[in-house]
């Protein structure tokens, strides 16, 4: 991280006009410095300070600086700094530090927070198209979600449909594939999940999928859930290895049961009049680093996921494997009662005919 990036926390939640302003006040624009500086191939070293009129686009997390996604961001903001001649920049905020997600959107949308990752069922409350991509089992690898949800032939109408809203979806990253955990025993039927209160993303989906496992959908905020599980508020969580053991839920939850159930993206957001004020030129450049940094997300994930169990392991977590047929028919009842519109249906269609 370079030495002149700025984190203003207070400046994150009560400036609310910093985002815009940065982009239209001044003689000079971001933009302005950014055609300047891109055209002459100009390269900064990362300790050269931002010059006034570098534009710090702030991007909430509610994950550690360890996790792939905080990574990638923080490497895109470097790249960004140096391709657009210090006009932009981005700086990243782990751990909810600026709130937890259903804030950030709020965040984005009032103007006051540039840029926010949120996972995928929480767009669901502002397009319940967006269910398509959240439901279980939608998509086979990484590789067919990062292809697909990053497909403007696919999603192009899909994201668009949220800008009137104060909310532009770039970027659709892997949020890992989700497992159930929990503080009493091992799970392997949705039998064993009776009576278990077990945190989930907020979204109507996701309640209805816990309960089909067996389970009582607990939504939460990601910072609450060790607390709670270690205070007996909820039994446990469901989740990927990285953020089970990078959050410490080994330490409150040991048993890690492999259902597999889900497979959603994680969007990177950005408020509309943010990107809008980008020249055509910086949008292009923001959008190629954007993929290579999903590749690079990509590789993260394989080598992290590997060490995240061998950590849990460590601390005396346990991981086994369920009967999978015994979940998926329970669970299957869900992409029926969820896929009730003709646009739904035909984004579930079209991921499902990428991967044949």
């Amino acid at each position: 991280m370079r030495q002149h990036k700025v984190a203003f926390f207070a400046a994150a939640l009560g400036a609310s006009a910093f985002a815009l302003s940065a982009c239209s006040a001044g003689t000079t624009t971001p933009d302005a410095a950014a055609t300047s500086g891109a055209s002459e191939g100009t390269a900064e070293t990362s300790e050269k300070p931002a010059n006034a009129d570098t534009l710090v686009m702030k991007v909430a997390f509610n994950q550690p600086e360890t996790h792939p996604q905080y990574i990638v961001m923080d490497e895109l903001g470097d790249k960004l700094y140096e391709a657009t001649d210090g006009a932009y920049d981005v700086e990243v905020f782990p751990n909810e530090t600026l709130g937890a997600q259903r804030e950030t959107i709020e965040l984005v949308q009032a103007g006051t927070l540039e840029m926010a990752y949120v996972a995928g069922p929480l767009l669901e409350n502002f397009n319940p198209d967006f269910v398509a991509f959240n439901l279980p089992f939608v998509f086979d690898s990484p590789e067919h979600q990062s292809e697909t949800t990053n497909d403007p032939a696919i999603v192009g109408d899909l994201y668009d449909s949220l800008t009137d809203q104060g909310i532009k979806v770039i970027s659709a990253f892997h949020g890992g594939v989700r497992s159930v955990y929990n503080s009493e025993k091992p799970i392997n039927t949705p039998e064993d999940l009776e009576g278990m209160k077990i945190r989930v993303i907020e979204s109507d989906t996701n309640i209805e999928m816990m309960s089909l496992m067996g389970g009582t959908g607990t939504p939460m905020g990601q910072g609450e859930v060790y607390t709670a599980i270690q205070s007996g508020v909820i039994d446990g969580g469901e989740n990927n290895e990285l953020i089970y053991n990078g959050l410490k839920h080994d330490e409150v939850a040991p048993f890690y049961s492999y259902t597999r159930h889900l497979m959603f993206p994680d969007y990177l957001i950005i408020s509309p009049a943010v990107y809008d004020a980008m020249t055509p030129e910086v949008q292009d450049i923001f959008q190629e680093l954007l993929a290579e940094a999903r590749v690079h997300e990509a590789e993260l994930w394989l080598e992290q996921v590997g060490e995240a169990k061998t950590n849990a392991e460590a601390a005396g977590a346990t991981f086994n494997e369920v009967d999978s047929e015994a979940f998926a028919e329970a669970i299957a009842p869900l992409t029926a009662s969820r896929l009730t519109s003709d646009t739904a249906k035909s984004l579930y269609d079209q991921v499902r005919a990428a991967a044949e």
